[in-house]
């Protein structure tokens, strides 16, 4: 299975020099196994796999929640408005609604000139349930509920017999979800949110962040080790997280984790 991200960035697209190593698309993960693919979240960062991609294209797009920096990158995604691509749509329906719904609203006046009804590409919007194996190719997919402010869905993807687990915009609140780490138990690879640092989520430097809907490093550090990983990637930084900062918490992981490192943009595994 080859894993890449497209986009690594939490809550808000950025840019700037400062930014460039780690990079500043959101949310937006490509799996590759046998010829299929299978793509995880919509964020900015599916834009530019868009436009690696070319059209007509066929993918599984499977989004962990709706907030806007996980959907966004969809109304720019040129494959879903060829006629000729085959997309498939898949997501747990949150308390808000569906996924359709969710899309349909972001791509309506006055937020954007286009409707959802010329995304041609898309050819089945597949809801998912929590605990539920789902099928797309040779991956097989189980949603786990986590905490989150209006929900979200962590996966556990396993393939050719190597395990991802994809558990972005999960709040810990300081003690790992015991759910998780069963789903994860042995992974080939954990991706998991990193928003902050303890101080940060506390409030011990700035704002406290409880209630936000994110997880420390240590938490993802944590995770990692209970539930026997080979390697963590920390994921969704921070829009205020420059390159140094992300260099600087990479190291801090590692020295309790050695196979931690950094989600960046561009960044393709080989598992």
């Amino acid at each position: 299975m080859k894993v890449t991200f497209w986009g690594a960035r939490g809550s808000v697209p950025v840019s700037g020099n400062e930014f460039c190593k780690a990079g500043g698309n959101t949310s937006c993960v490509e799996l590759v196994h046998e010829g299929e693919r299978l793509i995880l979240d919509g964020g900015t960062g599916l834009t530019a796999l868009g436009r690696a991609l070319g059209a007509p294209t066929k993918a599984t797009i499977l989004f962990s929640h709706f907030h806007w920096d996980h959907i966004q990158g969809v109304p720019f995604f040129g494959a879903a408005y060829h006629p000729g691509s085959e997309l498939t749509f898949a997501a747990v329906p949150s308390e808000g609604g569906t996924l359709r719904e969710a899309l349909a609203a972001q791509m309506t006046p006055p937020s954007f000139p286009v409707g959802i009804e010329l995304l041609a590409g898309i050819k089945r919007w597949d809801d998912l349930g929590y605990e539920q194996p789902y099928e797309a190719g040779p991956f097989r997919i189980t949603p786990i509920e986590q905490p989150h402010p209006n929900g979200v869905a962590s996966f556990r993807i396993e393939a050719g017999g190597q395990a991802v687990v994809y558990a972005t915009d999960v709040e810990h609140g300081g003690k790992v979800s015991p759910r998780l780490i069963q789903a994860a138990e042995g992974a080939d690879l954990l991706i998991h949110d990193a928003q902050y640092h303890w101080a940060e989520y506390t409030g011990q430097s700035g704002p406290p962040k409880q209630g936000w809907g994110h997880s420390t490093w240590l938490e993802a550090v944590q995770a990692a080790q209970q539930a026997d990983v080979a390697r963590l990637a920390l994921f969704h930084h921070d829009p205020t997280r420059d390159d140094e900062g992300v260099d600087a918490m990479e190291r801090l992981a590692q020295e309790r984790f050695e196979g931690a490192f950094a989600a960046r943009e561009g960044l393709a595994l080989a598992l």
